[in-house]
């Protein structure tokens, strides 16, 4: 292909199956590829093939923000590609995806087996990738660079509004999104978008992302199973709250979330049933002390389980956990914390329970850390004194004589070295148990 009128006959010519080669060069068409079953179009990379919408194609912004779970309302085809509905086995690949005046990049319902790499997605109205029902999808090695915003009533959000996000989905399943790159580079109060924004999710693997938005992840609907988030770098929070902590599936698991570099200190919002946080690195900067590691602000009662073991938190912020609501069966051991001094100073405590967190016996349990406060308190109030704190070494910590803290020969903190590799693309970056890459800006001496 040579120019855009060229592509666009292309793809709505083209038989099932067919192979669309782009060459290299900027390409400007004036309405919506829609590649068929089994399409693939294939450029000769980022930066080099390179697709937007000409200069008299400029839908309205009236349907944005979009209705987020339903078609109904939404305009479908101020998108560069809209995938045929149900259509399986769609490649795209190679293609640097950039227009300021449409709502998104890709759109698709339904379509199975999506094979979506080496795109690089910049200045997108409301989201790079819209997906409904995506199954056995594959997103990776792409690069989102201002790939979304925040809308409200047709008109930038800058005031308010609703976020879309660089790869928003609705109902997906058995999808794997690896080795992407998220970065925002606008600040006005309309450019923020999330990372990965998803609403139910089964079966899916998030992994290697390197995600540099306020809101790297969210997933605040039901019914979420086994969600595996694992070895991302973090910029900003993973979000997984649901009402009363959400149902526990069949396998027990909503979101094991484990190996990954979280550098905000509001990085986990909560709360959710069936969740394991382990093997991660939470590393803040003292200055930047505005969150807990882990928040809960809703009131209804979550029965759990949770639990969050083998964590190295550097310099949490306010605290490690609070929890607003009612919250049982939540289980924090062997992990290494070390809280100094913050910028504000914060004094509260490493541990904040709800008054009606803690049955009588207590059914949560904090236990076997290596904790260094800084100084400061373990139990922020008396409902997180009364949880069951038992074998736990804790160094320039005021309060030990609110609780019994009980030894045993049971190993404290790390129960081996935090070793794991994160990030994505072409850079890699170590952990080894004693510091940070050497790209952290938080004092990091462990």
């Amino acid at each position: 292909m040579t120019n855009g009128s060229e592509l666009t006959r292309a793809v709505r010519d083209g038989a099932e199956g067919a192979t669309i080669e782009i060459a290299a060069g900027t390409f400007m068409i004036d309405a919506t590829l829609e590649p068929k079953a089994g399409m693939t179009l294939k450029g000769m990379g980022m930066e080099k093939s390179i697709l937007t919408g000409a200069a008299t194609w400029k839908p309205s912004t009236k349907t944005l923000p979009d209705p987020e779970m339903t078609v109904k309302g939404m305009d479908t085809h101020a998108y560069l590609i809209r995938l045929k509905d149900n259509a399986p086995g769609i490649t795209i690949s190679g293609l640097t995806l950039r227009d300021p005046s449409l709502h998104d990049a890709i759109f698709g319902w339904g379509n199975e087996n999506l094979h979506l790499h080496h795109l690089h997605f910049q200045d997108i109205l409301w989201a790079g990738i819209r997906t409904f029902s995506m199954k056995k999808a594959k997103i990776h090695d792409c690069e989102f660079i201002d790939a979304g915003g925040r809308w409200e009533r047709g008109t930038p959000g800058l005031k308010g509004g609703i976020t879309g996000g660089a790869i928003f989905s609705i109902w997906m399943k058995d999808c794997e999104i690896s080795d992407n790159h998220f970065v925002r580079t606008q600040m006005g109060a309309a450019d923020e978008f999330y990372g990965i924004k998803g609403r139910q999710g089964k079966l899916c693997h998030i992994h290697h992302n390197t995600i540099e938005v306020n809101f790297s992840i969210e997933f605040p609907f039901e019914n979420d199973e086994d969600m595996e988030i694992d070895h991302n770098t973090c910029h900003g929070t993973i979000s997984i709250p649901k009402h009363a902590g959400g149902p526990v599936p069949a396998s027990g698991s909503t979101f094991p979330i484990h190996h990954n570099w979280l550098k905000d200190s509001y990085s986990i919002e909560f709360v959710r049933n069936g969740v394991e946080i382990d093997h991660n690195l939470f590393d803040f900067n003292p200055k930047m002390d505005h969150g807990n590691t882990i928040s809960g602000f809703g009131k209804a009662p979550a029965s759990g389980p949770a639990s969050f073991h083998n964590n190295l938190v550097n310099n949490p912020g306010r605290g490690v956990i609070w929890i607003n609501e009612p919250y049982n069966n939540l289980e924090v051991r062997n992990n290494h914390i070390i809280a100094r001094t913050t910028a504000t100073p914060r004094a509260g405590g490493l541990f904040g329970f709800s008054p009606a967190a803690i049955s009588r016996p207590s059914t949560s349990k904090i236990t076997s850390l290596n904790a260094a406060a800084g100084p400061a308190r373990c139990s922020r109030n008396e409902p997180s004194a009364a949880a069951a704190i038992t074998n736990n070494l804790l160094t320039n910590v005021s309060d030990t004589a609110r609780y019994a803290n009980p030894m045993s020969q049971e190993q404290r903190g790390l129960a081996v070295p935090l070793k794991f590799e994160c990030a994505s693309m072409a850079k890699r970056w170590s952990m080894d148990g004693t510091r940070s890459p050497p790209v952290t800006k938080s004092a990091s001496n462990f």
